[in-house]
């Protein structure tokens, strides 16, 4: 069996408030911005500030918060689509950083919105094959980086931060079986074109997509009705399998903690699945959609908040770019 066993995430100090945002694009209002995707402020990475640095930092209030000895990790995962450098992994960067023993294992593994779940899953499948006891889970992301200027609607959405998560053969909650899934005909609906090995060098190409967005190929594009109709057909099914595979009905499950996509994608999935809205966890307010770590800030979130408690069932899912998306049941 695999648990989590310690939960701690890292924002980078720079905010950008929806006040900053109204002073660049004066048509919107700073109600609108918050009504809209129902986010106030969201954190930034400074231009030296990368995500393994992120990652680091995430790691090391991990440790200290809950007096963990770096020496005891025997595997690092680190979920990113923002490395520190083409090669080599940031995971195994921040293996020596982080004075983690050279016997542990560490890759990164590019997932965005879906990462965490899947991070999850492949830290229990390390755990059953006996190759590790101790994983530590990292996410972070700088989308920030990858917005252009003039994006306000990605701008007002996207935030940077981190997350740190120690998952191991005993811990606080449980982890289930998953439900994980794939639809690369998708890949286009959430894209960074250029930069990698297809497309290596900028091309400034911009085109108009059929809602009216300017699309650049050297920037982060989301065609936001795609990916959301995306979401509604496969959360639903996906909740099915993982409460099939738990043999758990939707009754016995306490929480929902979903990937914080938005605030309007969020109440429509909710209301779409017939969740209680005080069972359905939604705070994307001061930290925006950071991607891969929304899991894991909620998890953390509610935990301190005393929203989870002992002997609940938790469904946790993240979906989005990929396309792909995940789901499973933590038994705290």
């Amino acid at each position: 069996m695999a648990f989590i066993k310690a939960i701690s995430y890292y924002l980078p100090e720079q905010v950008l408030t929806n006040e900053d945002l109204v002073k660049e694009f004066p048509e919107w209002s700073v109600e609108k911005v918050a009504a809209k995707v129902g986010v106030n402020s969201r954190h930034l990475s400074s231009e030296c500030e990368t995500a393994g640095d992120l990652a680091e930092k995430a790691a090391r209030k991990l440790f200290e918060e809950y007096s963990i000895d770096p020496k005891s990790i025997d595997f690092v995962l680190l979920c990113t689509q923002s490395p520190d450098y083409v090669l080599p992994s940031t995971a195994c960067v921040l293996q020596h950083k982080l004075g983690i023993p050279k016997t542990a294992g560490a890759f990164d593994y590019n997932l965005g919105c879906s990462g965490c779940v899947y991070g999850m899953a492949v830290a229990k499948g390390l755990i059953a094959a006996n190759i590790a006891k101790n994983i530590l889970l990292l996410t972070a992301e700088t989308y920030t980086k990858y917005l252009h200027p003039q994006d306000k609607s990605n701008r007002s959405i996207f935030g940077d931060g981190a997350a740190a998560c120690l998952i191991s053969t005993d811990g606080f909650a449980e982890i289930g079986e998953f439900d994980l899934g794939t639809d690369g005909s998708g890949a286009e609906s959430l894209i960074l074109k250029t930069g990698a090995a297809r497309e290596k060098m900028p091309n400034g190409k911009e085109s108009v997509d059929e809602e009216g967005h300017v699309r650049r190929d050297d920037y982060l594009y989301m065609n936001g009705s795609e990916v959301f109709n995306f979401t509604l057909d496969i959360v639903p099914p996906m909740m099915q399998n993982v409460l099939s595979r738990n043999n758990l009905g939707l009754d016995s499950v306490g929480y929902f903690v979903f990937h914080q996509a938005n605030k309007f994608m969020l109440s429509t999935i909710r209301k779409v699945c017939g969740l209680p809205k005080d069972e359905f966890y939604s705070n994307l307010e001061n930290t925006g959609n950071t991607v891969s770590s929304t899991v894991l800030i909620g998890l953390k979130d509610c935990l301190d908040k005393g929203l989870i408690k002992t002997g609940m069932n938790v469904m946790v899912a993240g979906f989005g770019v990929g396309l792909s998306w995940g789901g499973t049941i933590l038994r705290f």
